[in-house]
């Protein structure tokens, strides 16, 4: 691998990775932000290293998720240090803990495996904080004898960490979801639908050449621009406008949260006169919108760092319904309106 510049030999070789990120892995970041290969940008399980680290040098735990692993080996610049990296399936530290992977047995079978006990002469492995909920502190320290230390959330904080004596204060522990989170996020949510997005896109260009029952390419031409505009505005709304404006919009529910803007940029459409030639017309655009906004951004709910699994399902039993409701009406309404 490009990033591997050195081998350190103990019983086995140990890659000695760079601590500077190259072009490729900027490219590969950007791809992986839009969802292309992200199932599989990752890296080989086992123990690495940066700098030239010896017995008395800190143990890091990382995800084999490629852009953990880069994040984690950036940070670590001008450090001598050995890194940990567990099979988490290609899934970054915080969703392998709640998913397993990244977890105790993994983590215990990896320090016996590579006989970290022989490579250090301590008893410490740095765990990052987001992997903490996979990782059972006594159960480590049980079958290994190694002392768990959690560390701080964000990598760009283990230097005041270790300087700390590998104490994490309350904004070393806090995780943040701000605004630049929320929209590096968003490209998945973009692309995450889109294939679905495209068929229903064409189906509706196509049947807006109904006119009185009877279909004609021209008419597509001359009214299937109101149904690509209505549907590109509400998909970008429930995608991209509701995760960034997340916390400024007044609803509480995720689902109606892209309801609300849903609702408000269809309105900007029919003062542009977008949404039809109607009233009915423009009705149906109102609810088909709102139900494709609400929908898309509800998903978001699994990108965010304050939703509960039970919150998501309570939401659900209410908004789900409802969408396909309003989504029903809508395309009825407007269906019956082509060939009438």
């Amino acid at each position: 691998m490009y990033y591997i510049k050195n081998y350190i030999s103990l019983d086995f070789k140990v890659p000695v990775v760079s601590t500077v990120l190259e072009f490729k892995d900027i490219i590969g970041a950007i791809k992986t932000r839009w969802s292309i290969n992200r199932n599989n940008y990752k890296v080989n399980p086992g123990l690495y290293a940066v700098g030239m680290p010896d017995k008395t040098s800190e143990i890091f735990v990382s995800a084999n998720y490629k852009l953990s692993f880069d994040h984690l080996r950036r940070n670590l610049n001008k450090f001598n240090a050995w890194v940990l990296v567990l099979d988490t399936k290609g899934i970054n530290v915080w969703c392998a803990a709640g998913k397993g992977t990244f977890g105790t047995n993994e983590l215990i079978s990896k320090i016996k495996n590579f006989s970290i006990s022989d490579i250090v002469e301590h008893k410490r492995i740095i765990v990052p904080q987001l992997g903490a909920v996979g990782v059972s502190a006594h159960e480590v320290k049980k079958e290994t004898g190694f002392n768990v230390k959690y560390g701080p959330v964000r990598a760009s904080d283990i230097k005041v960490f270790l300087e700390n004596k590998y104490r994490s204060d309350e904004k070393m522990r806090t995780v943040n979801f701000g605004f630049t989170d929320r929209l590096k996020l968003t490209p998945v949510e973009m692309v995450g639908h889109f294939k679905y997005f495209l068929l229903v896109l064409a189906s509706f260009f196509i049947l807006s050449g109904f006119k009185n029952a009877s279909f004609s390419v021209d008419n597509t031409w001359n009214y299937g621009i109101f149904p690509v505009i209505n549907l590109i505005v509400s998909y970008i709304a429930g995608t991209v406008i509701t995760p960034v404006l997340l916390p400024w919009i007044p609803v509480r529910n995720f689902s109606f949260k892209g309801l609300l803007i849903g609702a408000i940029l269809t309105f900007t459409l029919f003062f542009l006169n977008l949404t039809g030639n109607n009233v009915p017309e423009t009705i149906s655009w109102f609810l088909i919108n709102m139900a494709i906004a609400s929908f898309t951004a509800m998903n978001f709910t699994g990108s965010s760092t304050f939703t509960s699994l039970s919150g998501v399902k309570k939401e659900m039993k209410v908004a789900v319904p409802l969408q396909i409701i309003m989504l029903s009406v809508g395309f009825i309404m407007w269906l019956t309106i082509r060939f009438i």
